[in-house]
């Protein structure tokens, strides 16, 4: 995936103000290296009323895009399926990634079967993509918000918008 273009996030009074050129801003190889890394991911959806509804998922990070399994019974598949957009965060607080887009099911078998390998890598665990009982999920981000607290969050808070 090429490299976003990205802009320095807004941030609220009181939060400091960003000194550095926006060249010195997070760069996107180093967010993608935290989306690599992660183990859980916080999935969040909306119900169809309107209450939110989170959890955390395994997921890997292949291709600029987020894939994950769940039920296609449980409250995050349904919310999927009607339509409900997807907000996903690290469990850092302090390396933080927070992208939002829409989750589709994966149908591609090479794209699957990449999947299954990397998941396998990852947590252990060999995933049956061919199984209709776990269907594979992927969230390709329209935006994403970042910041390395551990370096200045008012330096490093950055936005990039990929849809």
């Amino acid at each position: 995936m090429a490299e976003p273009s990205a802009r320095p996030a807004s941030l609220p009074p009181g939060y400091g103000s960003a000194t550095g050129a926006p060249g010195e801003r997070l760069p996107w190889g180093r967010v993608e290296e935290w989306l690599r890394a992660a183990r859980n991911y916080w999935l969040c959806t909306t119900r169809p009323g309107g209450r939110p509804h989170a959890k955390p998922v395994w997921a890997v990070w292949l291709d600029g895009a987020l894939l994950f399994s769940t039920s296609p019974d449980s409250v995050t598949a349904r919310n999927v399926a009607a339509g409900s957009p997807v907000q996903v965060h690290l469990e850092s607080g302090d390396q933080v990634a927070i992208f939002e887009g829409a989750a589709e099911p994966v149908r591609d078998s090479a794209l699957l079967e990449r999947f299954a390998e990397a998941y396998e890598t990852k947590y252990n665990w060999r995933m049956d993509v061919s199984d209709p009982d776990t269907p594979v999920l992927c969230l390709r981000p329209e935006s994403v918000l970042a910041w390395d607290a551990g370096d200045s969050l008012a330096e490093t808070a950055t936005r990039w918008r990929l849809a």
